[in-house]
């Protein structure tokens, strides 16, 4: 056995604790599109990125900073401090370089612009249960969010960041082969019926979501040539039914409302669907043991900041819902990284 008795070590404490430091150090790098000029002048010294992005800190503070991101990963060094020569890693070359198709960023400048203050604010969530964002005055988040052009345009993008990986995964690992028509519930951006429609010609998709978003929408159709197959609608879920569709999708929507409302979006779909039809849900799912999926856990708690009402939950509350509604069966399917498809058959 010998006497390696567990010590007691502040080491994650603090790394926890200290999060927010290095969280702001990507976030501003990500604002500042410091991985985007870097991907066009392929390496820069720190003198030129200072004068690049006008930092009238002293140069010690920038190679410190250029310096921690060396570290976290972000970027690649030559050289140190005067001779050092900083380029892009591998996955911010790829993810955060706004000229490229595969930018994620959207959810970055979001989560920097909007949710690192709200969340400053968590207490006063946790203790009122009110959301802390635009609509802590009672208004609904949503309508406050689509009138403004400007926050609405981050908003669909910081969407379409953070669940690409899971819509491409979903496009490829569901087997489509039996479906003519998917309709995708709060479309945002169409990028889920874009990679469905990528991968299976057969299908025709719909991307349905409240006016404002048909524009932005109707502008990703057009960028990648699919507007034959992808078509946008408009409508509310709170008062409209939904299209007819083999198979209806949610990336990302069950999680904003209370138990209520999710049972009633399940009900609509549910009446959208033939016999056989299938719906399919994409979320940060939570494991039933509710100790592993850090990420669906703090999405949720991500949900009190937005929306005072709204959760993340298990596949085993999933199936409570869908077979209340009506569905027959159910069965999940991991996508990529913390999210998962949940799939009920009618």
């Amino acid at each position: 056995m010998g006497n390696h008795v567990n010590q007691p070590s502040p080491e994650s404490i603090m790394q926890i604790g200290t999060g927010f430091w290095a969280s702001k150090i990507l976030l501003s790098a990500v604002k500042f599109q410091l991985f985007t000029t870097l991907a066009e002048q392929k390496s820069m010294t720190a003198s030129e990125i200072k004068a690049h992005l006008n930092f009238k800190s002293t140069d010690r503070n920038v190679y410190d900073y250029l310096d921690a991101l060396t570290t976290f990963g972000f970027l690649n060094r030559e050289g140190i401090l005067e001779t050092a020569k900083y380029s892009n890693g591998l996955d911010t070359d790829f993810f955060l370089d706004k000229k490229k198709p595969s930018y994620i960023g959207g959810m970055l400048e979001m989560l920097n612009n909007r949710l690192y203050g709200f969340w400053g604010n968590l207490e006063a969530g946790l203790l009122t249960g009110y959301p802390q964002n635009e609509a802590k005055q009672g208004d609904n988040i949503f309508k406050k969010i689509y009138e403004d052009s400007d926050r609405l345009k981050e908003f669909i993008h910081a969407m379409s960041g953070i669940q690409m990986g899971s819509f491409m995964a979903l496009a490829q690992k569901f087997d489509f082969s039996k479906a003519k028509t998917v309709l995708d519930i709060g479309g945002s951006a169409g990028l889920l019926s874009l990679m469905i429609a990528k991968h299976h010609p057969q299908i025709n998709c719909i991307t349905w979501d409240l006016p404002p978003v048909a524009p932005v929408a109707d502008e990703t159709i057009q960028q990648f040539q699919l507007q034959e197959r992808v078509k946008t609608a408009q409508g509310d879920f709170f008062t409209d039914e939904f299209p007819k569709a083999d198979i209806v999708t949610m990336g990302n929507i069950l999680h904003d409302w209370d138990e209520g409302t999710k049972m009633m979006l399940i009900k609509k779909a549910y009446d959208a669907l033939p016999d056989g039809g299938v719906f399919i849900a994409i979320e940060n799912i939570i494991d039933e043991d509710r100790n592993k999926n850090a990420f669906g856990l703090m999405m949720s708690i991500n949900m009190l900041i937005e929306t005072g009402s709204g959760f993340d939950y298990t596949f085993a509350d999933f199936n409570k819902w869908v077979k209340a509604v009506g569905f027959k069966s159910t069965s999940i399917l991991p996508l990529a990284g913390p999210t998962s498809a949940v799939i009920a058959y009618k």
